[in-house]
This record gives C-alpha cells, structure tokens and sequence, in this order.
C-alpha cells in the first residue's frame, strides 16, 4: 500500500524512499545535484548496447526512465524542487512513500544481476517466488512467450517495471497470487502446469522476457 506524504506532515525526515518525477534524459544530472547537496539518491541503471554505423557502444540507462528517488530530509524541499530538470513529487499533494519491499526488489536486482532491462508494467500474471541464489524471497510476475520466460518486479507508484532472468527451477507460485492471463503466462493450456512440464523438458531455460 502506497502511503502519501502530505506537505505539511511533521517529521518526514525519516520516512521511506520518495519519487521524484525529471525531465527526459535528466535522471543522472539530478542525481549527481542531489547527492552533491547530501541528499540520499538511488538511480537504477541498466546497461545496454546501442548499434552504431562503425561500432557498438555500451551505455548506463536508467531503469525507470525519468524518475530518481530520494529518501530523508524532506524538510530540504525547496532544495530537492528547486533542482535543474526536476518536474516535481511522485504523488498527490506531496510526496508518496514506495513501499520498502519493492525498493528492496528493485535494488537487489541491479545490485546483483547483469541481465535486468525495462519491461513494460504489469499488474497481473502468475505471481512467484524466487526459492534459491541471490534473489531468494523476491516475489514477482511471471510472463512468458512461447517457452521463455522472466521474472518481472514492479513499481506500483510509477507504473514502471523492470524484467530479470533467472532459473526456472529456482522459482515457486505464490499461494493465493493472481490467475494466469493466457497473453501473459499461458502456452496452449496455460497456468503453472505448463510452466513446471516446460522447465522439466529444458532445464537449462531461463526467464526471458515476454515481447
């Protein structure tokens, strides 16, 4: 549950991770200001290649393009509002506190997995839980196309969400998760049985991304 921060809320100084909204291409110099002025920044960034005439570049995106997060001195707002190519707060009358498990997600998966991209948001599909390896207790969705598949983590205030590989065989449903839409999860019959027979018949498979 989101919780929002309304401008005059005493104390604030310590509450959760907050979104800021940037203009296009401006995530990284307002992070740099931010974290000049002392301010706790997180950029998630994702590398990707980009093709060019004579060669092949590798660049440092932002996960979520145009947002940056902040957490803590939020009494500084003129200093954190005031800075070039920020928009404004990620909330309605004032800043919205993302809840800490999916900063934690978001996180983990940047700090520990090469092969993380933007995936387009989703708020249904076969919710599972990662069973083993550095990502164990993430919970996420499970999308897939024709027999692929990635484990895709969500922000629920931003709309945005991000794809990460990982095994097939480290992964479990969650008890009591959303169905299984079949333009997202489902081969001809659908549903986590399939999934299992899938991982059974290649288990070298990884979760891809669907798209």
């Amino acid at each position: 549950m989101i919780e929002n921060v309304p401008d005059t809320a005493p104390g604030i100084s310590n509450q959760g991770w907050c979104a800021l909204h940037t203009r296009y291409q401006h995530e990284k110099f307002v992070a740099q200001v931010l974290t000049h002025r002392q301010f706790e920044v997180f950029l998630p960034q994702y590398t990707a290649i980009r093709h060019w005439k004579d060669r092949d570049r590798q660049l440092s995106l932002p996960l979520f393009p145009c947002y940056v997060f902040i957490r803590g001195r939020l009494e500084r707002r003129l200093d954190i509002l005031t800075t070039p190519g920020v928009i404004g707060w990620v909330g309605v009358g004032g800043p919205s506190v993302i809840p800490a498990g999916e900063m934690e997600a978001v996180r983990r998966v940047v700090e520990r997995i090469a092969n993380v991209e933007p995936h387009p948001y989703l708020t249904c599909g076969d919710r599972v839980r990662v069973k083993t390896g550095p990502l164990a207790g993430l919970e996420g969705i499970l999308v897939r196309k024709k027999n692929l598949y990635r484990l895709v983590l969500s922000v629920e205030i931003l709309e945005r969400s991000a794809a990460v590989e990982v095994e097939v065989s480290c992964v479990e449903r969650v008890a009591g998760g959303p169905g299984a839409p079949r333009e997202f999860c489902s081969g001809r019959n659908g549903g986590w049985t399939e999934v299992q027979n899938v991982a059974a018949r290649a288990p070298s498979s990884v979760m891809q991304m669907a798209g």
